[in-house]
């Protein structure tokens, strides 16, 4: 487990230091480090919905779990990039968008903590469903433009498609799971 985490906070330095090279002015290395590290939470993400849509079955989540500590791990990470980049670029802070993102926050940062716990599956599944909205809602923000200085890539609907493809493949199988 300590060289998965290794590993992810390896990759997460690797994208700072690579755009610390690539560009002169501090405030772009941490918007793109930002960026990238994003995708990479994204990824972890999906493993972790997907790991835990096999183990919902037993109702033991011994692979989820660590994967949603990798997962925590790296997307603080992320959330110091991020709030680096707000600051560096003087981007404006609209509070009411930010309550999702800081609940989400919130929650991927407790999860592994608590997900032992957790006796009702409702709330794993609340859990797994309200980050990917937030991802999601990211996302659609950056397509209708909505992010300065980030304009719309092929990513951004990649990024949304695996989302929402998440939602009902896992949806579909946990329902099936819950049905039998």
């Amino acid at each position: 487990m300590k060289k998965i985490i290794l590993i992810g906070v390896l990759i997460e330095f690797f994208i700072l230091l690579y755009f610390y090279f690539y560009f002169i002015d501090l405030s772009e290395v941490f918007r793109y480090s930002a960026r990238y590290s994003g995708r990479l939470s994204l990824f972890v993400y999906l493993l972790c919905f997907y790991l835990f849509s096999l183990e919902y079955k037993q109702g033991v989540f011994n692979f989820t779990k660590k994967a949603t500590l990798v997962f925590a791990i790296l997307h603080l990470i992320h959330f110091v990039y991020l709030s680096l980049s707000v600051f560096l670029n003087d981007l404006p802070i609209v509070p009411y968008k930010l309550l999702g993102g800081f609940i989400a926050y919130l929650l991927i940062t407790i999860y592994p903590l608590i997900i032992d716990k957790i006796s009702n599956s409702i709330f794993h599944i609340i859990y797994f469903y309200y980050v990917g909205i937030v991802m999601a809602m990211t996302y659609i923000a950056r397509i209708k433009g909505e992010f300065i200085g980030a304009p719309t890539e092929l990513f951004h609907y990649v990024g949304l498609s695996l989302v929402l493809l998440s939602f009902i493949i896992y949806g579909y199988k946990l329902f099936k799971i819950k049905k039998e």
